[in-house]
């Protein structure tokens, strides 16, 4: 039985190790060991930032909407409480465009929301 040559597949793999670390600095865009440990890392940020990437845009659109809720007397936990109390459901997201897009909006949301506290 001829035995079986690998150079395609291992060149192929090698390529797109390559091809990922294009950019990447010194021996870690050149050299295929450095370039394939730097790829693995890189692929392991890219999934945890990911995620994180969530909390982060959810962690402003929190101080978004505590900014305009303190502009009109009330803190942001305050503000959450009284709209859940009103049975206004709005997410955060929203809630932090209209903060930004719509102030008159948002001022007429902290009232309801301080008649529902009251």
């Amino acid at each position: 039985m001829p035995r079986i040559k690998r150079a395609v597949g291992a060149k192929k793999k090698r390529r797109t190790v390559l091809e990922r670390a294009k950019g990447y600095y010194g021996a870690k865009s050149r050299s295929y060991k450095a370039a394939k440990e730097q790829t693995q890392h890189s692929m392991q940020y890219a999934y945890r930032d990911r995620r994180n990437k969530k909390r982060e845009i959810r962690r402003l659109w929190i101080t978004r909407i505590n900014a305009a809720a303190r502009l009109n007397g009330l803190s942001y936990s305050a503000f959450m409480n009284g709209l859940k109390k009103a049975e206004i459901t709005l997410d955060r997201k929203v809630l932090s465009d209209l903060a930004i897009t719509d102030a008159a909006a948002f001022t007429k949301l902290t009232e309801l929301a301080k008649k529902a506290l009251a």
